[in-house]
């Protein structure tokens, strides 16, 4: 029998669907998916020449299980650079992706039976971290309204005795929502007020639009700061989704726990992933290539947006950040397709997937109302996959 942390694991809603996407394809059907979590552009030339040095001068041993000098010396200069942030490396994990960085954040922080603020709608990873730490989540309902952001007074409202830290996600995965600075400050106030902890992950920084300022909450005061575990990585602004380098600035003491914790569960990230992430970081071509995929995100983002509000029915708000649409699709819940019916988002995306469209149920992210579409494949998949779905809606009787 398997141990009670791993049986509190819930599976994903999304692998149905997947995998019937995948068999489909297989099959030869065609399936436009827009399940993409990752950028739909190749790691820039640049990057993988740094990875092939590395290969070639030898940099294939271990190195420090909390990451090589050099890659923390470069985190320091980007948090200071695009953030205004001051870190030492001390202060800095480098990990096996932002999502580990995340867990050994989570863990550092939480205690058993610690409660831990989470605006929904979310990653659908967060509360399984959460939960592996034995912590409890308190969601936060957030609505189209309010940007899906959630608001100071619903931030104080959800705080009891034993309340340790709120997860920020912004730009955020699911609804593309990016929090003002003003908006954070606000946050700040009531974290500092109560004594808590915030992880603020700013994983999707570089992708913001429409004169949109990404800020990270770290800056909003010395509390802050001091209390703050900001976690980013390589993945989506250079478009190293399978290199695997997330890492995270924080408090010393945490890092440190974090750190130790790390080099027992999986010692340090791969070098060669490490030695190209410091050309990443540093490189003068980053700047270029993270502007032109911005402004590509950009352009599907409006033609997306702009073709869903055509369709009766499905309502979303503008996503401001990331490379993702949350669309509201509840009003077509209890009608049938070929004598299916519709009831929520899960069987809304069933049966799309008759229609040769792939899309993501909102009750993965916490919102059974709505389905996430990624914008990051190519514009032309886009336009057909969104005719198939407004064909598929014209059809639910």
């Amino acid at each position: 029998m398997v141990s009670e942390r791993t049986g509190k694991i819930k599976p994903s809603l999304t692998l149905e669907i997947t995998a019937k996407a995948k068999k489909m394809k297989a099959e030869g059907i065609s399936v436009i998916g827009f399940g993409a979590g990752e950028p739909d552009f190749n790691t820039p030339d640049y990057i993988n020449a740094a990875a092939k040095k590395a290969i070639d001068i030898g940099f294939t041993k271990y190195t420090a299980a909390s990451g090589m000098p050099e890659l923390k010396k470069a985190v320091c200069a980007k948090f200071l650079k695009d953030n205004g942030l001051t870190y030492q490396p001390d202060d800095i994990l480098v990990s096996s992706g932002a999502k580990s960085s995340l867990y050994h954040a989570i863990c550092a922080i939480v205690n058993p039976g610690d409660e831990v603020i989470l605006p929904s709608p979310y990653w659908l990873t967060y509360p399984e971290l959460i939960s592996l730490a034995d912590g409890i989540t308190v969601y936060v309902k957030c609505e189209k309204e309010t940007g899906y952001k959630m608001t100071a007074e619903q931030f104080e409202k959800a705080i009891t005795p034993k309340t340790k830290c709120v997860i920020i996600n912004s730009p955020n995965n699911p609804t593309g929502a990016v929090y003002t600075e003003e908006e954070l400050k606000s946050l700040a106030k009531v974290a500092e007020k109560y004594g808590l902890y915030v992880i603020s992950d700013e994983i999707y920084e570089k992708l913001v639009y429409g004169g949109e300022k990404h800020y990270s909450i770290a800056l909003a005061s010395d509390y802050m700061k001091e209390h703050t575990v900001v976690v980013n990585g390589v993945s989506k602004s250079y478009s190293m989704t399978g290199w695997r380098i997330g890492y995270f600035a924080a408090p010393r003491d945490i890092t440190k726990a974090a750190s130790s914790m790390q080099s027992h569960t999986s010692s340090n990230p791969c070098s060669i992933s490490q030695y190209a992430s410091v050309e990443a970081l540093t490189s003068p071509e980053s700047e270029k290539f993270i502007s032109s995929m911005q402004k590509t995100f950009d352009e599907r983002r409006k033609f997306m947006v702009d073709f869903l509000k055509r369709i009766d029915g499905v309502v979303c708000a503008e996503p401001k950040g990331a490379f993702y649409v949350f669309a509201d699709v509840s009003a077509f819940y209890g009608k049938s397709f070929n004598g299916a019916v519709v009831s929520d988002s899960l069987s809304f995306a069933e049966q799309a997937l008759k229609k040769g469209v792939a899309v993501v149920p909102g009750a993965a992210f916490g919102d059974d109302r709505c389905i996430r579409l990624s914008y990051a494949i190519s514009l032309a998949d886009i336009e057909e996959g969104l005719e198939r779905l407004k064909s598929y809606i014209k059809e639910l009787r």
